[in-house]
């Protein structure tokens, strides 16, 4: 057995050990379990950084790292010792269901929340919403697999999370890790266990939307082919074909969420009949923003938002949320460095425009100038609109 392979089947028996001593309510010796699991699939991350499976192994370091964090109080107390949360159960094959991934109100989101946009909107309301309100008026069916791709950070998600709060729809979030963590086993029958979990919504009259973020992930172009990658691929291609049948009028929808649409293998390409691009938001939208999310924080009147939404082309609605934020968080910090935080009464003075000058000065936007170019290129390659 090589270093990888040691590494990994180290991980795995920790891994599972936690979960064990977690379901027995044993909560320190489950977070030491985490705690070696993790520096077991670290270690493998460092030793090989081009592994294909890294990225899932980053995301199930992140869900142990939260479970640690609940076990020792830090996000909440008095639960339950048999309590375990939803997306340890799904990484470690508990419920095959997928029952657990589901969100009946899949954020508190709604249409207008989504800040620009314009064409993005307009091709999922006649993908999507026009058809849930009329589907007779669509003879030849409408398109079920819908990808949105863009830099992080510009509202993909929201997006998705928005469309099914309209359309009151059966929303289950999944990613790669979801499916084709080895945890799992036999990841081609989670597949088609996630497309009959959302078929059976769909039956009760609820449309369903299956919402797969990191689409690459699962969908990628790979050099090599490991852990049953290649059977997943074809189930997927297979369950795909049954949603877009455009015979079958059944309310499945699959919208995929990619920050990489240049990764992704042409037969996948094919499958997502709308294929719309998330740009970052332009001069309109940022102020919008910027009035969105300064609406409940204390502003001086010398407050120029348009001057800021001019300062910040090129940055994401993430950047322009992150530049609100650490502008309270620099007044929270003076009020705290002050000694005045103690007394209740005590309020943080209000922002001005040099607050947020600081924080421009020291912050870039998180997208890449070249990755604009890149994204533009496929789109006008691919664009389905």
């Amino acid at each position: 057995m090589g270093a990888a392979e040691e590494l990994e089947e180290t991980a795995i028996r920790y891994a599972r050990e936690a979960v064990e001593l977690d379901k027995q309510g044993k909560r320190e010796i489950a977070v030491v379990a985490y705690q070696r699991a993790i520096e077991n699939l670290l270690k493998l991350i460092h030793v090989h950084p081009s592994y294909n499976l890294n990225k899932i192994y980053i995301q199930r370091v992140n869900v142990y790292k939260t479970r640690i964090k609940a076990l020792e109080g830090i996000w909440y107390e008095g639960s339950s010792h048999d309590e375990q949360p939803r997306t340890i159960r799904a990484a470690e094959g508990k419920d095959k269901t997928f029952e657990n991934l589901v969100l009946k109100s899949p954020m508190n989101v709604t249409w207008k929340d989504v800040v620009g946009l314009k064409d993005a909107k307009r091709a999922v309301k006649e993908s999507i919403i026009y058809p849930s309100l009329r589907p007779d008026l669509f003879p030849l069916g409408w398109p079920r697999g819908i990808l949105l791709f863009g830099p992080p950070g510009c509202g993909k998600t929201l997006l998705a999370a928005a469309v099914a709060a309209e359309i009151k729809a059966t929303f289950i979030s999944v990613d790669a890790a979801s499916i084709m963590s080895k945890w799992l086993g036999e990841a081609e029958r989670n597949v088609a266990n996630l497309f009959h979990s959302a078929r059976k919504a769909a039956a009760a009259n609820s449309p369903s939307i299956i919402f797969i973020d990191e689409l690459d992930s699962l969908m990628g172009v790979h050099h090599t082919e490991v852990g049953g990658e290649t059977r997943v691929r074809n189930q997927f291609l297979k369950e795909m074909d049954g949603i877009i049948d455009k015979k079958n009028k059944i309310r499945v929808y699959v919208i995929g969420a990619t920050n990489k649409p240049w990764t992704l293998d042409l037969p996948f390409i094919r499958r997502y009949q709308k294929r719309i691009y998330v740009p970052p938001p332009n001069y309109t939208a940022r102020l919008r923003m910027f009035k969105l999310f300064t609406m409940h924080l204390k502003l001086s009147r010398s407050v120029d938002l348009r001057r800021l939404g001019r300062m910040t082309e090129g940055f994401s609605g993430s950047d322009v949320l992150d530049i609100c934020q650490s502008a309270q968080l620099k007044v929270n910090r003076e009020l705290f460095e002050s000694g005045l935080a103690n007394d209740k009464r005590s309020q943080p003075r209000a922002l001005t425009t040099r607050d947020f000058l600081e924080v421009l000065g020291e912050r870039k936007p998180s997208i890449a100038p070249d990755a604009l170019v890149l994204y533009t290129k496929w789109f006008n390659t691919y664009k389905a609109l």
